[in-house]
């Protein structure tokens, strides 16, 4: 049974509108430390003992973002329906902040999962809750400049990740990149705080603003820098004197059973002794315990294991030479079990996961549907062009290979602006279809690519145009799904929507990889194998390696088909699935 539907402002004030601004701020500072990582791996690598030629171990790093990312964000929406989309706004930088200072103070690679993992629950914990709050402020046919700059400010993120990796690299290390994610997240969340009392809340009350609960607070910033002293272990500290004498473990060998860690342990107990005597803590358990019965937990875990099982059994895999991961024929019947007992709770649950009904309407989850073939197509651009790039003309620079890329991604939010604008002159499925279109020509020009083709620099034009066709598309597939769905479940359907496109993009990489290998042995099946006469720079030498380079491109090409397929079926089903019901067209909310 779905909640009553919250109350919509008729008209964004200041204070909402710089709400969502700082959450779209947020969002972007999450979308750049993705691509950050991906730059400073190699450092973070060699600080948790791996060399460089282990990158398959250092998976983890990796997937551990992407698992904390999308396994909790249906349980995220839905308290986002039930608590508000403030509070978990709030929440969710704070996640993402103590998430930073775990990895920035990390000490092997154990513990630089346990901070990415954190780090991806709070990086996105801020999606849902963000779109929501657009369909909460304004009505349907006003939505789509909002979303569009939501999706525009989120694709600049991993433009600008990059370079801001870049340059603070240039001047520091890699746990300075984390370091300042730690000061960031606080500022935006105590400017949300500021806010948050004009901004709409699930039950449609604004809320007060009132005095933090400071000896909570306090007693929480001391607990965190007593883990972070525990992990960094200060050399000038442990080799003191007297200050030493906190680091010796009183057991063993463990760092956590020294002075430290257990004044860190009482300090933190102490913390949640105040959460449950003080008026206004900072954690309310009342408001949770209600949360607790609205929303049904287990089901709610089932999603995520199978989820979780799902991204390892994908995201592990090295996507130029496997499609899936070695212990996929492991982890997908295990996901598949979830998923089934997912299913049985959403039946039998008094309160599921998702409201009963929530998505019956067909452009509801015809968004998620289109959202999914979205995803398999777009991974196809994010892997196979610097791929591609780094195959034929970059080879000796993976950094010029991995700017190929920029030409495409720079279009990404361009397009998002230029969608939300459009999609007050033209239907969501119209616009999507579109869009989706204009990329699936451009993935099938990009099948016609030689190994010269990226020296001509008209080539960037149909880097822009894939690059534009997925912005253009991101706004009206959020838009048809918060129209199609009640306010009160909008938390809840967004994080479906972002989890469709993920795992499509899991599934597409793995599909595509697949036909690509096939493509790719098929062309080298009349390939002669090399020889002892192939040394040096002969002419026998150099016809096997044109060979191999054709059989890559060859792999490649079938790739770019593959992905083209999926978004003229993206493009298809948009243009039927998503066009609005009648009864809504004729009453629009």
């Amino acid at each position: 049974m779905i909640p009553p539907q919250p109350k919509r402002a008729s008209s964004p004030g200041v204070a909402p509108r710089t709400l969502l601004g700082l959450a779209a701020v947020a969002i972007a500072f999450a979308a750049a430390d993705t691509y950050v990582v991906v730059l400073a791996l190699p450092d973070m690598m060699a600080a948790t003992g791996l060399d460089i030629d282990q990158l398959q171990r250092a998976a983890p790093i990796l997937s551990g973002f992407l698992l904390g990312y999308v396994g909790i964000l249906p349980l995220i929406g839905r308290i986002s329906d039930l608590r508000g989309r403030v509070p978990v706004l709030l929440g969710s930088m704070v996640i993402f902040a103590v998430g930073s200072v775990i990895t920035a103070a990390a000490y092997n690679l154990e513990s630089m999962v346990i901070g990415r993992f954190i780090q991806g629950m709070g990086g996105g914990g801020l999606i849902p809750p963000t779109l929501a709050l657009v369909a909460d402020m304004w009505p349907p046919k006003r939505r789509g400049l909002p979303l569009g700059i939501i999706g525009a400010v989120q694709e600049l993120g991993s433009v600008l990740g990059p370079l801001y990796g870049a340059v603070v690299l240039a001047f520091g290390n890699w746990r300075d990149i984390f370091w300042l994610n730690c000061a960031t997240g606080p500022v935006l969340a105590a400017a949300m705080a500021q806010a948050r009392h004009n901004a709409p809340v699930a039950d449609g009350v604004r809320e007060r603003p009132g005095r933090p609960d400071l000896p909570g607070l306090a007693l929480f910033l001391l607990s965190l820098l007593g883990v972070t002293l525990i992990m960094l272990e200060p050399d000038r500290l442990v080799t003191g004197v007297t200050s030493g004498l906190a680091f010796l473990p009183l057991s063993g060998n463990s760092r956590w059973l020294s002075p430290l860690a257990l004044t860190t342990y009482g300090l933190f107990a102490l913390f949640l002794v105040r959460q449950a005597l003080a008026r206004k803590p900072l954690l309310n358990w009342r408001g949770w315990g209600e949360i607790r019965r609205e929303t049904d937990l287990l089901g709610a875990f089932l999603m995520a294991f199978g989820l979780g099982a799902i991204i390892i059994a994908f995201a592990s895999a090295e996507p130029e030479s496997n499609a899936i991961s070695a212990n996929a024929p492991v982890l997908l019947p295990l996901a598949a079990l979830a998923f089934v007992g997912f299913a049985w709770r959403q039946r039998q649950a008094r309160t599921p996961l998702i409201p009963r009904g929530a998505l019956h309407a067909r452009p509801a989850w015809g968004a998620l549907v289109v959202s999914f073939f979205i995803g398999a197509s777009l991974i196809a651009a994010l892997v196979d062009i610097p791929f591609f790039a780094r195959l034929t003309v970059y080879r000796d620079s993976q950094l010029d290979a991995a700017l190929v890329l920029v030409r495409f991604l720079i279009a990404l939010p361009i397009g998002a602006l230029l969608g939300g604008w459009l999609l007050r002159r033209m239907s969501a499925a119209s616009l999507t279809a579109t869009a989706m279109a204009l990329s699936g020509i451009a993935f099938l020009h990009m099948a016609t690519w030689d190994r010269y083709a990226l020296n001509n620099q008209t080539e960037t034009i149909s880097l822009i145009l894939a690059g534009i066709g997925f912005g253009l598309a991101i706004a009206p597939v959020n838009a048809a799904l918060l129209e199609a769905t009640d306010d009160a479940v909008h938390g809840v359907a967004s994080a479906l929507l972002i989890v469709a496109r993920m795992v499509g993009m899991l599934i597409g990489i793995s599909a595509l990889t697949t036909i690509g290998l096939h493509q790719f042995y098929a062309a080298s099946t009349d390939i002669p194998p090399v020889t002892e006469l192939c040394k040096g720079t002969n002419e026998a030498c150099q016809a096997y390696k044109d060979a191999i380079l054709g059989a890559g491109i060859a792999q490649l090409h079938a790739v770019f088909v593959g992905a083209a397929v999926s978004a003229f079926i993206a493009a298809i089903l948009a243009a039927v699935l998503m066009r609005p019901l009648r009864h809504a067209a004729s009453n629009p909310r």
